[in-house]
């Protein structure tokens, strides 16, 4: 009986655990003063997130910030490495507490998020960093430690990248929206893009693959040009 009861509390609280995981995606819709609808999407890999608020029907980008995250019981910890609206904080730790509720979760006396997906189905799922990039036909290395960025942060269904400076504090340009991955093909749709609105609204097909663990990713950019290029987990 006693062994019956622990195999039962191990269960319980294993799925409890699975249900107040924050890993994925969320968002939050609200209105603003003049009445448009403002979308905000927060993505949150093991280590990683980032928040984003942006038209939710023009798709015109507002803002975002990020960096890396932990938790301890119900208290959420960021340290912040990019923040478009205050690059002072960049460097900088905030903590508050928070809290769940089926599939949502909040800030203790603020605003709610709900769940969008749980980190599935998207086998790209997690953080990454840009480490090389094809130019001019050869291979160009790019090291992780400096302080310039390009990051690509995905849920199981969400996509972000974003490329920033933690020492100057300088955000350099973010996009993001929905992704699939079939037979190879990893397909975006872009749903913001801050140094374009006119690429809202696109869709985006991509040959992929994992090689020891880096992420292979080819085809053409937004504008057209040929693209091959090698991420790596953060």
């Amino acid at each position: 009986m006693k062994k019956l009861l622990l195999i039962l509390y191990v269960l319980v609280f294993s799925t409890n655990l699975s249900a107040q995981s924050l890993i994925g995606a969320w968002q939050m819709i609200t209105t603003d003063e003049s009445g448009r609808e403002i979308k905000n999407v927060v993505i949150f890999s093991e280590k990683h997130q980032v928040a984003t608020w942006y038209d939710l029907k023009t798709g015109e980008f507002i803002s975002c910030n990020g960096g890396g995250w932990s938790q301890d019981g119900n208290v959420l910890t960021e340290t912040v490495e990019f923040d478009t609206k205050t690059p002072e904080r960049v460097g900088t730790e905030v903590s508050f507490e928070i809290q769940f509720a089926d599939n949502e979760w909040s800030v203790v006396d603020g605003v709610t998020w709900s769940r969008i997906d749980d980190g599935n189905p998207g086998v790209l799922s997690g953080a990454w960093l840009i480490t090389s990039r094809m130019r001019s036909g050869q291979m160009q290395t790019i090291s992780t430690d400096r302080s310039r960025k390009t990051m690509k942060i995905l849920s199981g269904t969400r996509f972000q990248w974003i490329a920033y400076d933690t020492e100057s504090k300088e955000f350099k340009g973010t996009g993001g929206g929905t992704y699939t991955t079939t037979k190879g093909k990893y397909t975006e749709k872009i749903e913001f893009f801050s140094r374009d609105i006119s690429r809202v609204g696109a869709s985006l097909e991509f040959d992929f693959e994992l090689k020891l663990g880096d992420w292979v990713h080819s085809g053409k950019t937004s504008k057209g040009d040929p693209l091959y290029e090698f991420w790596s987990p953060r």
